[in-house]
């Protein structure tokens, strides 16, 4: 079964959908969600791209660190 990253979904939807997803994003520089309270609630609105941007972490980094995982990402 492939795992994918649908990059429209929310940061909180990939949380419930993969929990090993914070743990990646934590790695990649993304220390805030980790926090239970900023994922119920920016995170319910944050997607990968916007938090991406938000903080200057560019989209391949975060695309070649899911797919090394076994993660495709769709657009």
């Amino acid at each position: 079964m492939t795992k994918t990253i649908e990059l429209k979904k929310t940061v909180f939807e990939l949380s419930q959908q993969y929990p090993e997803f914070l743990e990646i994003m934590k790695e990649l520089g993304f220390h805030d969600i980790a926090n239970p309270a900023m994922l119920k609630t920016a995170g319910r609105f944050m997607t990968v791209p916007k938090g991406a941007k938000l903080k200057g972490i560019s989209m391949e980094k975060i695309r070649e660190a899911f797919q090394s995982k076994g993660y495709e990402i769709v657009e």
